[in-house]
């Protein structure tokens, strides 16, 4: 068993990402910020819908078409769908931040 909070050992430098579980375009990932953001200029455009959840700490994100700013705290969530450009503006530099972030394809494709 383990626990969603637990850090790793040893507590590395940069972002944690952690695959959780997973199965065919289906994966579960436990992510760790510590003051993090995408690189200047860097949009992820990804195949798979992503819902995430922040579990601890706070972040920022901007996304677009339409473009928007989301700001998530713990209990926050929202699912980004495929081709959807976005992007980590800032997650809080005082806390770790933790995510949980499921991706996942349509069932159709």
């Amino acid at each position: 068993m383990k626990n969603l909070y637990t850090p790793p050992r040893p507590e590395p430098i940069d972002e944690f990402i952690e695959v959780l579980a997973g199965s065919g375009r289906t994966r579960v990932e436990r992510i760790i910020s510590r003051g993090q953001a995408s690189p200047e200029g860097f949009w992820y455009d990804q195949d798979e819908h992503e819902f995430v959840a922040v579990l601890q700490g706070a972040a920022r994100l901007r996304l677009q078409a339409p473009d928007e700013e989301v700001v998530l705290g713990p209990g926050d969530h929202l699912t980004i769908h495929a081709h959807r450009r976005h992007r980590v503006e800032w997650t809080s530099p005082d806390e770790p931040t933790i995510w949980l972030a499921v991706f996942y394809a349509d069932a159709s494709d």
